[in-house]
């Protein structure tokens, strides 16, 4: 993995793109690309029950930001996990279910794209890509745990990450039979710890060669910064929302843009707030993506200059230096 000095732009310090932001990015679901392939009545009655809550928050949009909020949509698909399915067969199911229930998908993205992107000239990938997890991961800060019994790898080799002291329990046996088990131990609790330590990614050798394997928390964390508009790579965006305009899809995932327009109506896909409408079984996914943002070191450009769009906007909207405090949810019975 390469260090935090090699994305940095504090050297040239190119010009921040300025891109469009809505005010509100809703996600509108998830599921496991097998189950739109084989078990599409589930999708839609998914998103039948989801049509009258993204009302519901457009209109509270309305009554927060005046009548000319912006709120657009979007739906993740995991490719990255499951990379052998067919996009077209996919995508095709997903957006037939979404037009049959009268749900409004105003973005597709690639999980895969949360990992790198490649920049996308007339509809096909075009250029070196962008490390983006790499980039991500970078600026992961680690809270520091004294002392530091050198028993427990530093972040940057285990690839975990924890908001406080782990027990005794990873402390070498020489100094375990000085003292009695301490338990872990949350840093800034109010009075009782609620003790999180997440994997980020591991190793695995492919061919001979080792290869990171990004976990799921980890690459909604880098999905989440998407939606807020917070990367940027050589002062450019990583992500340019390509339009579809009802053409075939590609067979390969490769082939499909990171993230794909399919409402060309729709708002910006990057917004200043978040909103994520998931099943339930995701509440601890979520938090751990953000353990993940709460321990990031961004671009003070970049945040400067998003904050300061927000306070300019038609409606003024207060936006949070905080990361995690741009982000709600709203999550479901059911699976």
């Amino acid at each position: 993995m390469r260090g935090a000095q090699g994305y940095s732009e504090a050297t040239d310090r190119p010009q921040i793109t300025r891109i469009p932001l809505s005010h509100l990015s809703i996600e509108v679901g998830h599921f496991d690309p097998n189950d739109i392939a084989d078990d599409i009545d589930q999708v839609k009655a998914e998103f039948g029950r989801l049509v009258p809550l993204v009302a519901a928050f457009n209109e509270s949009a309305r009554i927060q930001f005046g009548p000319g909020a912006r709120v657009s949509t979007c739906h993740l698909i995991d490719d990255y996990l499951q990379p052998d399915t067919d996009p077209a067969d996919i995508l095709g199911k997903l957006l037939a279910a979404a037009d049959e229930t009268g749900l409004t998908i105003d973005y597709l993205a690639r999980e895969s794209g949360c990992w790198q992107t490649s920049p996308f000239l007339g509809g096909v990938p075009s250029g070196e890509p962008i490390p983006v997890a790499e980039m991500v991961a970078a600026r992961i800060i680690a809270e520091p745990v004294p002392p530091d019994t050198g028993r427990r790898p530093p972040m940057a080799e285990s690839g975990w990450l924890c908001n406080g002291r782990r027990s005794s329990e990873h402390e070498p046996v020489q100094a375990m039979r000085a003292r009695s088990y301490r338990p872990p131990e949350q840093f800034g609790r109010r009075e009782h710890s609620i003790f999180l330590d997440v994997q980020l990614w591991s190793r695995q050798i492919v061919d001979g060669v080792a290869e990171t394997r990004w976990s799921c928390p980890f690459l909604v964390a880098v999905w989440q910064l998407l939606r807020l508009g917070m990367l940027r790579y050589h002062g450019e965006p990583v992500v340019d929302p390509q339009l579809w305009r009802g053409e075939p899809w590609p067979r390969r995932w490769h082939e499909v843009p990171p993230v794909v327009q399919v409402n060309p109506a729709a708002q910006p896909f990057a917004a200043y707030r978040t909103l994520s409408m998931l099943p339930k079984r995701y509440i601890g996914i979520e938090h751990s993506v953000r353990l993940v943002l709460d321990h990031l070191d961004l671009d003070d450009d970049v945040v400067t200059q998003i904050i300061d769009s927000a306070a300019n906007d038609q409606v003024p909207v207060t936006v949070s230096h905080k990361i995690s405090d741009r982000l709600s949810h709203l999550l479901l019975d059911g699976s």
